[in-house]
């Protein structure tokens, strides 16, 4: 049986021997694709690679080492990388730092620039080296690439939101040999056709055309997961195909084949125009016991349900004039449901309505909670609070194509918060084949769009009729002795 290692993380970790002292090398470990794509020395290399494979960290190799070799030589190189979005340069800058403790490069700097204090958008994040090289890690947006000299690596370079536009911005620093030739590296999933990354593999690819191949201007790797799992990397393609459950997702993000377009559904730039600091992410207690019962406020939930994979987001609007600001963003991860029901409770009593995922595991919490709160579903005749919302494709292009809408209309006033911010950047809309509008997001460290749904819900929640909210029955101080530190007030109907 092979000695080689099956993921990356093991790569790193027999890499790092090489720092204490062993005789192996760093590029000892790497898998036979991710060899082949650090080997190839050409000056414009396309990675179309699968999810999960290693193209940033495969990418990562190649720019350390050709750093190693400038200091070596105590000259300076520079490396800049843009994104689709601030997380993913941050952290395909986490994955050069690590090369660089592998390859024993001393860092002098790291410096973050942001648009004005902590929470606000990314402009650059860089780390410099003893002679001066450096890595420099970007949004991929026209603004942000303009105005370097250096070799370039576009991640995701399908998934940026101005490709085009970005790509002529950042065409000069590439092509301006005056400080020398410039490396120029494209990694990315397909998503979908008639984008700058479509076009120029389509141009470039000529499998079982060797004369075709070698007159092309860009070297082309493609390595989809059959390919990545052949040459050693240790994943199961039929059991997260399963998992996955979309087979135009499957096709795409690890079959790497480009299908139709599809679009980011909430752009950096609109995300911003509702960003405000009035906009909250926590509401004191006293805020709920104040409205329980009375609704003073207009205030509006949604609720996308989560028990271990996923995190439970309760998402709260209230109405000031014609816009719903966010008064709290209510995040529970690894939280029973029993302990979730006792947070949402006193907040339920203060909303005029909420509405909740009504799918999968959201089904038990639904049915509990319209027990306790009563279901709003007026072509039934019903006036509770809660609206189980089952997530068909109806539904989802129903409170998606809403909230974008509230958004162009700057009906919302959202956190200024870089977690939520790539929350509500991750959805993408795309039109499948069969004419039919599908919206996805990636699972992540911190969610899978579960702040966006909650959003979207509370939009759809905040949509409010004529007709009151019926009361159901009183809630006796008896019932929930904690939430009446005075057991001299009556019941509160909700």
């Amino acid at each position: 049986m092979s000695d080689k290692p099956h993921n990356t993380g093991e790569i790193v970790r027999r890499a790092k021997t090489h720092a204490k002292g062993n005789k192996s090398t760093p590029g000892d470990h790497l898998l036979e694709y991710q060899r082949a794509w650090v080997d190839d020395e050409s000056r414009w290399k396309f990675g179309l690679m699968a999810r999960q494979v290693g193209k940033d960290f495969s990418s990562g190799f190649e720019g350390i080492s050709d750093c190693c070799v400038a200091e070596c030589k105590k000259q300076k190189t520079t490396w800049l990388i843009a994104s689709p979005s601030e997380r993913q340069s941050l952290e395909a800058l986490e994955k050069w730092k690590e090369w660089a403790e592998v390859f024993k490069i001393t860092l002098t700097a790291q410096d973050e620039v942001r648009e004005s204090h902590s929470e606000s958008m990314l402009k650059s994040a860089s780390i410099t080296f003893r002679h001066g090289s450096r890595i420099i890690a970007v949004p991929g947006k026209p603004e942000t690439v303009r105005g370097f000299s250096a070799n370039v690596l576009l991640t995701e370079f399908a998934f940026f939101e101005q490709p085009e536009a970005t790509w002529r911005a950042i065409l000069p620093t590439i092509t301006n040999e005056i400080k020398g030739v410039k490396k120029v590296r494209i990694i990315t999933t397909p998503n979908g056709m008639g984008n700058k990354a479509h076009e120029i593999w389509r141009t470039n690819y000529f499998p079982g055309d060797p004369i075709r191949a070698k007159a092309a201007k860009w070297s082309c790797h493609f390595v989809d997961i059959y390919t990545a799992v052949k040459q050693g990397l240790k994943a199961s393609p039929d059991e997260i195909r399963e998992a996955l459950n979309d087979p135009e997702g499957w096709a795409e993000e690890f079959e790497c084949l480009f299908l139709d377009q599809s679009a980011t559904l909430l752009p950096y730039d609109l995300i911003a125009s509702c960003e405000s600091p009035e906009a909250t992410t926590e509401a004191p207690f006293a805020f709920w016991l104040a409205n329980a019962g009375h609704q003073t406020d207009r205030i509006a939930m949604g609720i996308d349900f989560g028990r271990k994979k996923d995190l439970t987001v309760a998402w709260s609007t209230k109405q000031v004039g014609d816009v719903q600001q966010t008064i709290e963003v209510l995040e529970m991860e690894n939280t029973s449901t029993p302990q979730q029901v006792a947070t949402l409770r006193p907040r339920l009593m203060s909303v005029h309505r909420a509405c909740l995922d009504y799918t999968g595991p959201g089904i038990g919490l639904g049915d509990y909670l319209i027990k306790e709160f009563g279901e709003w579903n007026p072509k039934k005749h019903k006036f509770g609070k809660i609206e189980l919302c089952t997530f068909t494709s109806d539904i989802k292009c129903q409170i998606f194509s809403k909230l974008r809408i509230a958004f162009e209309a700057k009906k919302l006033r959202i956190p200024q918060s870089r977690i939520v911010r790539e929350d509500l950047h991750s959805i993408s809309r795309e039109a499948t084949t069969s004419g039919q509008v599908t919206y996805r997001a990636p699972h992540s460290q911190t969610g899978h769009a579960d702040r966006c749904t909650a959003l979207a819900l509370a939009v759809r929640a905040a949509d409010y009729t004529e007709q009151p909210v019926r009361i159901e029955r009183f809630i006796a101080p008896n019932e929930f002795p904690w939430y009446y530190p005075d057991s001299r007030k009556s019941g509160i109907p909700f």
